[in-house]
């Protein structure tokens, strides 16, 4: 969005809540699956398989992003994709986002305006027909976007994290590990001591760049979470804290282990195995036959000493936790 002049581009403070909104909502067109929209105390979303898939994440600055990093536009659409993805991993296709937002009273109102664009271009290219359907506002201090997601099953059950087996193959769909050197490069060019400054596009290499694109502006699979359910996927689950970590989840709620192969996972096979915020798709799958967009990574094996291995000796557990330091998550 272009900018514009202070006197034209007012501080929150200086607006009342139905101005923000007004705002907002010229930015976010209702989507295909809301019977009733924005206006009224709640939206009403279609649910033709009569059961919803529903999810919510919070991004907090501080923790989840930094304002020296992320543009208004960044900051809405990984808000949208994050959600997005946890839809898609139980096999469901997203039909709208609930967004509260609690932002300071003197953040400038195009800021907003550019959330709002984010939140709907990341709908219309991950997820057409998915749609902000409604949300509230607030002040706060501290600038946190949070955001509830609902899916429809369209029919079939969901495919859960407890499915997986002995025997079955293990697949994922979409990057593992950009993120974390997104990530990376944020920490190691764009701070000054501890401070963070400003991304210079013009310091970045091509590899860099789609890095940095896929920590601030993450790019899920989100089509190919139907498509697995319906290849008869056994157990899913969105890929955000790391693969090591989230493997061992899907192996303690299924009680198996997740065998992976490290000359599946790239050329930094340890990057893939730490870094988180990628939002890749982990599934499972019986039979030779992958869907498309799924590639092999892997095993399911009955349940050893370990919840996962990496070319047959245990797995280090690291990944993403926002309790631990922003610098640990970036090394």
């Amino acid at each position: 969005m272009p900018s514009r002049p202070d006197d034209a581009d007012p501080r929150l403070e200086d607006l009342s809540e139905g101005d923000i909104l007004r705002a907002i909502l010229a930015r976010t067109p209702p989507g295909a699956h809301a019977l009733l929209g924005p206006g009224d105390d709640a939206a009403v979303i279609a649910a033709p398989s009569g059961s919803v898939v529903a999810t919510t994440d919070t991004l907090v600055h501080g923790p989840d992003f930094r304002l020296a990093w992320s543009s208004g536009y960044d900051l809405g659409w990984k808000s949208a994709a994050v959600n997005l993805a946890d839809v898609a991993a139980m096999g469901a296709r997203p039909t709208g986002l609930l967004v509260a937002l609690a932002v300071p009273r003197d953040l400038r109102l195009s800021f907003v305006e550019s959330m709002a664009d984010g939140l709907r271009d990341a709908c219309e290219s991950l997820a057409p027909g998915c749609a902000v359907v409604g949300g509230d506002l607030t002040v706060s201090d501290v600038l946190t976007v949070a955001v509830t997601a609902f899916g429809d099953l369209e029919g079939r059950t969901p495919v859960t994290r407890s499915g997986a087996r002995a025997g079955d193959r293990v697949a994922v769909a979409g990057e593992l590990g950009l993120a974390a050197q997104g990530l990376a490069v944020l920490f190691g060019r764009f701070r000054a001591g501890d401070v963070p400054v400003p991304v210079d596009q013009s310091r970045l290499g091509r590899g860099e760049r789609a890095a940095l694109a896929a920590q601030l502006r993450p790019s899920p699979p989100i089509g190919l979470g139907p498509v697995a359910a319906v290849a008869g996927a056994t157990a899913m689950m969105d890929v955000s804290d790391g693969l090591a970590l989230d493997a061992r989840r899907l192996a303690d709620a299924s009680g198996v282990t997740v065998a992976l192969r490290s000359d599946a996972l790239g050329e930094r096979p340890e990057r893939a195995l730490a870094g988180g915020e990628d939002h890749a798709l982990l599934a499972t799958f019986r039979g030779e036959a992958l869907p498309p967009g799924f590639r092999l990574i892997g095993e399911v094996r009955a349940r050893g000493d370990a919840a996962v291995v990496v070319d047959d000796e245990p797995a280090d557990i690291i990944g993403w936790d926002p309790y631990r330091d922003w610098d640990a998550a970036a090394g």
